[in-house]
C-alpha cells in the first residue's frame, strides 16, 4: 500500500523535533536529562519551555527549537533525492561538503566533522570515510529518509542505507545501524496495528544482510522492549550493549549499536505517543539529540504529521532557515517525486 503523504512529512518533522528537544542536553548525565524532561518539557507549554531552557543554558547555546547535524544531514538526503530521484552518493557527499564549507553544521561529531571537512577541502568522497573499528552513529542518525524512498523495495533500501553509510564510515556495524533505522521507518509506515515481534523479526532479517551480530541484537530487543526505561537501561548494561558502562547506566553513547537499540526501544515502547517516545529517549541521558531524532523519525512516520505536537513545530529552525513549513514542503516534494507516474 502507498503510505499517506502525511507520513513523509511526519517522519522529517518528527526527526527534527526530537533532535531539537534533545539538543540542549546532549552528553548530559541521566539524572540531569530526566530532570529536564520532568521540569521543562512535561511541565510547560512550548513557549514556557523555551524560556525555562534558556534560563538553564549558557548564552552560547542555540535556542530550544534548533536542530543539529543529525537532522541537517537527513534533510540533505531528502534534498538529494528531490534533485536526483534516487540516492546518489556523489550528489549527497557534495551536499555534505557544501554544508561544511558554509560552516552551517551544528554540533557535528568528530568523525562526521572530519569527513565533512575532507570533502569540503576537495577530497573524493570515496576516500574520506573513517575506517573500522570506529563505529559511531552518524550513518544511522541520518538514514530515516532512506526508509521513505525505498519502503516498497527492501533490496534498494538495504543498498542505499549501506551506500550512504560508506560516505562517512567503513565499519559494517554503521551500515547495519543505518539499515535498522531506514527499515524501521519503512515498517512503521505500514497500516496499524504495529506488532512488535513481527516488526523486529523483519527488521533483523534486513540487518542480517549487512551484519549478523547487529541483527541478533535487534531481534533480541523483543525480549526486553516491555521493560521500564530503568530496567531496560540496566539490561543493556548487563548484556554488554553499552561499551564503557560496565557497572551502571551512564546514558546512551554514540556507539551505533547502543543508540540504535535505544531508539528502537523508545519507539516500540510507546508507538502511539510521539512525545512519550521523545521523553523516554531524552531522559536516558547521553547522546540524546541523536536517539530522540531517530526515535522521532520512526514515530512521525508511523503516526503522520497531524498526530505530532503542533504547538512545537513552529519553533523548529536551522539558524533562522529551514523551519517547519520548508521541511514539510520538502517532504511533500519527495513524496510526489516517488509516486509520480513514470513517463
Amino acid at each position: 500500500m502507498v503510505p499517506a503523504r502525511e507520513k513523509w512529512s511526519g517522519c522529517l518533522i518528527g526527526q527534527c523535533l526530537g533532535d531539537a528537544l534533545g539538543a540542549p542536553l546532549e552528553g548530559r548525565d541521566p539524572h540531569s536529562c530526566a530532570n529536564y524532561v520532568a521540569r521543562v518539557l512535561r511541565a510547560a507549554s512550548p513557549s514556557a519551555a523555551i524560556k525555562a531552557a534558556a534560563a538553564h543554558l549558557p548564552p552560547s547555546e542555540p535556542p530550544l527549537g534548533q536542530y543539529t547535524d543529525d537532522s541537517q544531514l537527513a534533510r540533505e538526503l531528502m534534498l538529494s533525492y528531490d534533485a536526483c530521484g534516487a540516492f546518489e552518493a556523489p550528489d549527497y557527499a557534495e551536499r555534505l561538503g557544501a554544508l561544511f564549507r558554509a560552516d552551517r553544521v551544528v554540533r557535528a561529531g568528530r568523525a562526521t566533522q572530519e569527513v565533512g571537512q575532507r570533502i569540503a577541502g576537495g577530497m573524493a568522497y570515496e576516500k574520506v570515510a573513517i575506517p573500522a573499528p570506529s563505529a559511531g552513529n552518524s550513518s544511522a542518525m541520518r538514514a530515516a529518509p532512506i526508509g521513505l524512498f525505498y519502503y516498497d523495495d527492501a533490496a534498494k533500501l538495504i543498498a542505499a542505507a549501506r551506500d550512504q553509510s560508506r560516505v562517512t564510515h567503513q565499519d559494517a556495524r554503521c551500515a547495519a545501524g543505518a539499515v535498522a533505522i531506514a527499515g524501521a521507518v519503512a515498517l512503521a509506515m505500514r497500516p496499524r496495528p504495529l506488532v512488535i515481534e513481527s516488526f523486529l523479526s523483519q527488521l533483523a532479517e534486513w540487518v542480517r544482510q549487512i551484519d549478523q551480530s547487529v541483527a541478533f541484537d535487534v531481534y533480541q530487543l523483543s525480549a526486553w522492549v516491555s521493560l521500564s526505561p530503568e530496567a531496560a537501561a540496566t539490561f543493556m548494561v548487563r548484556a554488554r550493549l553499552c561499551p564503557g558502562s560496565s557497572t551502571e547506566w551512564r546514558g546512551v553513547s554514540s556507539y551505533v549499536v547502543t543508540s540504535v537499540l535505544w531508539s528502537l526501544y523508545c519507539f516500540l515502547r510507546t508507538p502511539e505517543d510521539y512525545l512519550e517516545t521523545i521523553y523516554t529517549a531524552i531522559a536516558a541521558g547521553g547522546d540524546v539529540d541523536t536517539t530522540a531524532a531517530m526515535a522521532g523519525a520512526m514515530s512521525g512516520a508511523h503516526l503522520g504529521l497531524p498526530h505530532l505536537p503542533a504547538a512545537w513545530t513552529p519553533h523548529l529552525t536551522d539558524r533562522g532557515q529551514w523551519g517547519a513549513a520548508e521541511l514539510i514542503a520538502l517532504a511533500e516534494r519527495c513524496y510526489t517525486r516517488k509516486h509520480a507516474a513514470p513517463t
